[in-house]
């Protein structure tokens, strides 16, 4: 009998998130039900230092999904290379892909590694990603690439937030550990 229930619980949590299927981190806004970057444009970041409001009659889809510019010329940069203006981990958190969870990114919270785009969830996800860039970059690699990539990203996170990685830290963890490193600099 506990066979069963688990699996009609298995069953019941795989149809309540059927609806969170999207693939990549996205709002809805007026006509545009699955909108990058909150609406922001994305060569805004490497052209201007920061992300500049898109308009919406300036849009493009791609992969799906909508990214809306701040002039024509933006929009013919994108159009030429989208791979190179677009969101890595299609715009989830990139320290949350340290752990293989999907989840948050904030239009505002961004770095540009290596010409690519990343964006965090918040400056406090940033400055952990930070501390040690290179193994987190690897590690979110591996993660996007071997088990994120594809996957419905609530029933990714549930897994990862259920079963952590072997080199999981809970914020509070990080906070600690930033500290540590602020102290002795």
């Amino acid at each position: 009998m506990t066979y069963r229930f688990f699996r009609l619980f298995y069953l019941a949590l795989l149809l309540l998130t059927a609806a969170g299927c999207a693939t990549h981190n996205t709002v809805s806004d007026g006509d545009d039900s699955r909108l990058m970057l909150k609406g922001h444009d994305p060569v805004s970041y490497f052209t201007a230092g920061k992300p500049l409001p898109g308009r919406p009659d300036l849009k493009m889809d791609h992969e799906g999904v909508t990214y809306r510019f701040a002039n024509e010329a933006n929009l013919a940069q994108f159009r030429a290379a989208p791979d190179k203006f677009k969101p890595q981990y299609n715009g989830f958190c990139s320290n949350g892909m340290v752990y293989a969870i999907p989840l948050g990114g904030n239009h505002d919270t961004f770095k540009i590694i290596n010409g690519r785009l990343f964006m965090f969830g918040g400056e406090g996800s940033k400055k952990y990603f930070e501390m040690d860039e290179a193994r987190n970059l690897q590690l979110a690699e591996n993660y996007w690439k071997t088990e994120v990539q594809g996957s419905v990203p609530r029933l990714q996170s549930w897994k990862r937030l259920l079963f952590k990685v072997p080199h999981y830290k809970t914020n509070r963890e990080l906070a600690a550990e930033y500290e540590a490193r602020q102290g002795k600099k």
